[in-house]
């Protein structure tokens, strides 16, 4: 992979817990006046085709070999779209407990609104286009994919 751009401070897919603190130090400049962050939490319930809840009981995340290199890319085209921003995304693999941290993300920029507007942009395309999926396990015994291709 080429170089990464400057404003793109940390990428990355691990196996393990995440840190909130890690991700937000990342981004931090004297520069910025605002960093948002966005955590993803595995939740305890998710909601069926008809709209009813079902309890999660198990969840696990898989990612395609590509999926650090799509999430970088990713990330470069939120600081390319967002002048003066600059963003850190990690995404977790793996078998989740409920409360654990799937995905944290961070943008610092100069003003609250630039960097509410990017951290909105990045986890919608990191949604998007990162190859990865969650399988989850309901307490019913049925199961699901979501993400998939």
């Amino acid at each position: 992979m080429s170089t990464i751009h400057p404003r793109v401070a940390l990428v990355d897919i691990r196996d393990r817990a995440l840190s909130l603190d890690e991700v937000v130090a990342a981004v931090q400049r004297t520069g910025h006046g605002a960093v948002v962050t966005f955590t993803g939490v595995v939740r305890d319930h998710d909601h069926a085709a008809d709209g009813s809840s079902r309890e999660v009981a198990r969840l696990e995340y898989s990612a395609h070999p590509s999926a650090v290199e799509e999430l970088v890319r990713s990330c470069e085209r939120i600081v390319t779209a967002h002048e003066g921003v600059t963003v850190a995304a990690v995404h977790r693999t793996g078998d989740l407990a409920i409360g654990d941290l799937a995905v944290v993300l961070a943008v610092g920029a100069g003003h609250r609104a630039a960097a509410f507007d990017a951290a909105r942009a990045l986890i919608d395309d990191l949604k998007a286009t990162v190859p990865i999926w969650k399988h989850q396990g309901f307490a019913d015994g049925s199961d699901e994919w979501v993400g998939l291709p």
